[in-house]
């Protein structure tokens, strides 16, 4: 009992603590005044930099970028000269709002029970208050896609903006992609030919499963449209196959786990016959599959560059190699950061080493901004610096891309975002410790 006691306690105070600090980061005030940042290197993303440019916005939207512009009277100007403007960058799979620490249970709301849930939405359960959302942004992560796990079909990701007060102020795109975690024969060097062929019947039936589960929700479908025709009552209400009519109508796409070459070569197969739109999420083995993809117009969002090899045999820069070998072969692409809720913040990173192993650093670049905006639907509002675009920016002393830039600002939707997180709270406190460690050494 006193354990136990002990252990509610712990609880009880990580929660309280983690609550303070996410509410010491304040989200930022709607934008008032229009705003010029003056100076700097701009970066659009589509058409050429722009060096001693400005860039203005108002009311939330890019009103103006280029060199000797107009500025209106009450525009409130800021000085960036030596530094740089980007688009903010986009990761379009992440745990992010869904889990928070993944050994405490009660943070953890990304999977539902069971293994079939289309109607399951993360934007729902996301949590506005995730002390891992202001060490995203500060990197310059301010939009990124949350989606569920777990089971066959997992449910609704979701587009989050990253600041506001709740999950409605932050949501981008409530429903934009159904997540399915493709089924997989995993071969090893060390299994015997039993486990693999248990392995393959847990698969098939798994593959079977799926098959079924597009039939229901096509008759359910072909059930509500001949009734709206006989002008008859809809049939009753079943919220697993209304989720999937807005996927079988070619409105909201399927986002597929996969890596192995038969796990893409399968769901392409299937996306082909359901005539719905594919974007693979993983894609490790995605180049050697790149024809078949090309010719079906399917994106792959590349899960990490930074990660071990597949398989025993891989050359050791496999996993860096991707995005380039893709970009050669003409596959439309982004890049995703790791698995881990925490590491989203290292998305620039793994672009970075992309564009270290042969991806041009211009496409580097946009594999986390307009690439990922255009995988997730959301490219006539982010994703690059254009007029009537949303003013989600950052500035940096830099080339994001590279693990030496700071961002020194951020915006979204034209408001000034608070760049305090809980590492720079730590940085902070760590340095007060050796400042009062050498001062106590010098009066010795």
């Amino acid at each position: 009992m006193k354990q136990l006691a002990q252990l509610l306690a712990w609880l009880v105070a990580a929660a309280s603590t983690t609550a303070s600090l996410a509410h010491d980061v304040v989200p930022g005030a709607p934008q008032k005044e229009p705003i010029a940042l003056v100076g700097g290197t701009i970066h659009p993303v589509v058409g050429a930099v722009v060096e001693n440019g400005t860039v203005l916005f108002e009311a939330g939207k890019l009103t103006a970028i280029g060199r000797d512009i107009a500025l209106p009277k009450n525009v409130r100007k800021i000085d960036v000269r030596g530094k740089h403007v980007y688009p903010g960058m986009i990761d379009v799979d992440t745990e992010i709002g869904l889990v928070e620490i993944q050994a405490v249970r009660a943070t953890v709301d990304d999977a539902e029970v069971g293994e079939v849930n289309p109607s399951a939405r993360a934007v729902t359960a996301f949590n506005p208050d995730s002390e891992l959302i202001p060490v995203t942004r500060s990197n310059g992560v301010l939009t990124a896609m949350t989606c569920p796990r777990g089971g066959l079909l997992c449910g609704l990701g979701s587009v989050m903006r990253l600041d506001g007060w709740t999950w409605e102020d932050m949501t981008v795109r409530g429903d934009a992609a159904m997540i399915v975690e493709w089924p997989a024969l995993i071969q090893t060097q060390t299994a015997r030919l039993e486990q693999l062929r248990i392995r393959e019947e847990k698969r098939a039936k798994a593959l079977e499963q799926m098959t079924g589960l597009f039939e229901s929700a096509r008759a359910y479908q072909k059930l509500k449209r001949a009734r709206a025709d006989q002008g008859a009552p809809p049939p009753d209400y079943d919220a697993r196959w209304e989720a999937m009519l807005p996927v079988l109508e070619g409105r909201t796409p399927l986002h597929v786990r996969a890596d192995d070459m038969r796990q893409i070569q399968s769901a392409v197969a299937l996306a082909r016959k359901e005539g719905v739109r594919l974007v693979i999420v993983g894609g490790y083995n995605a180049p050697e599959c790149a024809e078949l993809l090309r010719s079906e117009n399917v994106a792959v969002v590349v899960k990490g560059t930074n990660r071990l090899p597949r398989y025993r045999n891989d050359p050791y820069d496999a996993p860096f190699t991707v995005p380039a070998r893709l970009y050669k072969a003409g596959v439309k692409f982004c890049i995703s950061a790791s698995d881990r809720m925490a590491n989203v913040r290292n998305l620039p990173y793994h672009a970075g080493a992309a564009a270290a192993y042969g991806l041009p650093a211009e496409e580097a670049l946009k594999s986390v901004t307009l690439y990922p905006a255009q995988i997730a639907g959301i490219d006539k509002e982010l994703g690059s610096l254009e007029k009537g675009k949303s003013a989600t920016l950052i500035v940096t002393t830099g080339d994001p891309l590279d693990i030496d830039c700071e961002v020194t600002a951020a915006y979204i939707d034209g408001r000034e975002v608070d760049l305090t997180d809980r590492h720079k709270q730590l940085r902070d406190k760590y340095q007060q410790k050796y400042q009062q460690i050498n001062a106590a050494r010098q009066q010795d």
